[in-house]
């Protein structure tokens, strides 16, 4: 059996990266890829198994950090003593975006692809999956303020939903838009002021 040969797998990941960014997944030719990448198609599946393969190999270190970092977020919040959290508030997720930001910046072409361009693979719902459990940490938080004696109005989770899905889109407009990294941070950066402040809002009866 031929020896896998780093270079020829790289090749085929660049030649793979610019033909998904171009068509996306659904419309993105194998027989092109492999065409741009200088192989034969019996050579590429010594590498991948398909091209949904090809294109988790590109996509999912990103996916793993991006969520991974969302989620250690989410957890060291939450597992802060609950009489601890309202002065916590908004102190991991400020940490965790500036780091998204910074992290998308450095890493635009592949994150575009996990975020624009991954219909028709197991990626699609990579925001949707964010959203959701955003929603389901603030409505934990939410019971933790009212354990503590706040009045805090019941919320419908559909609209948590709304609100959180409006903010992580908004925030990967950054991706989608190719903002430069000053703009990108400072734009983030008044994006989650704007929705701090209605979440307070809100969350004031």
């Amino acid at each position: 059996m031929e020896e896998k040969s780093p270079a020829t797998l790289e090749k085929i990941q660049q030649a793979a990266l610019q033909e998904f960014l171009d068509k996306g997944f659904q419309g993105a030719s194998l027989r092109q890829i492999v065409k741009y990448a200088g192989v034969t198609t019996g050579a590429f599946y010594g590498y991948f198994s398909s091209k949904e393969a090809l294109f988790a190999s590109i996509v999912e270190p990103h996916a793993a950090a991006l969520m991974g970092r969302f989620m250690e977020a989410q957890t060291s919040f939450a597992e802060l003593p609950e009489d601890e959290q309202p002065e916590h508030m908004g102190v991991e997720s400020g940490s965790c975006v500036r780091w998204m930001v910074d992290y998308i910046c450095q890493h635009r072409e592949p994150v575009k692809l996990l975020l624009c361009r991954a219909e028709g693979t197991g990626y699609e719902n990579f925001v949707h999956n964010m959203v959701e459990m955003e929603v389901e940490y603030t409505l934990q938080y939410m019971d933790v303020l009212r354990r503590l004696g706040h009045k805090v109005p019941n919320l419908d989770p559909s609209l948590c939903h709304i609100i959180a899905s409006g903010m992580f889109n908004g925030i990967f407009e950054i991706v989608i838009h190719d903002f430069p990294y000053e703009q990108a941070l400072r734009n983030v950066e008044q994006l989650r002021e704007f929705y701090t402040a209605g979440w307070l809002k809100l969350m004031t009866p």
